[in-house]
């Protein structure tokens, strides 16, 4: 059977979350939460911690722990990401930069 030539049917702009309808600010949050998901998940991977440890270090309850661990963090706020990151030892900065000059500008 021979195969047909896969058409392109969208074309990205470099950017899925763009690409899906976001504006640039919800965009930027969810790349803001998915960065501090993934630095928590790691420092809890490095350092071993059980769902029961992050219970007690967190202040949670089980089944946020579980959706944390999970990556189900729709309705966690940037902020309480960066309270896990407190408690558990961890450092976060964020940068701002100024808006990029068109090339037509410069």
């Amino acid at each position: 059977m021979a195969l047909k030539n896969e058409i392109v049917s969208h074309v990205t702009r470099g950017d899925v979350l763009d690409d899906l309808g976001f504006s640039r600010s919800e965009a930027t949050a969810l790349k803001i939460k998915a960065d501090l998901l993934d630095a928590l998940r790691a420092e809890i991977e490095r350092k071993q911690y059980t769902q029961r440890d992050l219970v007690s270090i967190l202040d949670e309850h089980q089944p946020v722990v579980s959706n944390l661990l999970r990556g189900r963090i729709a309705q966690v706020s940037i902020e309480r990401l960066l309270r896990y990151a407190d408690r558990l030892g961890m450092r976060a900065s964020l940068k701002v930069a100024p808006p990029r000059r068109s090339r037509q500008a410069a």
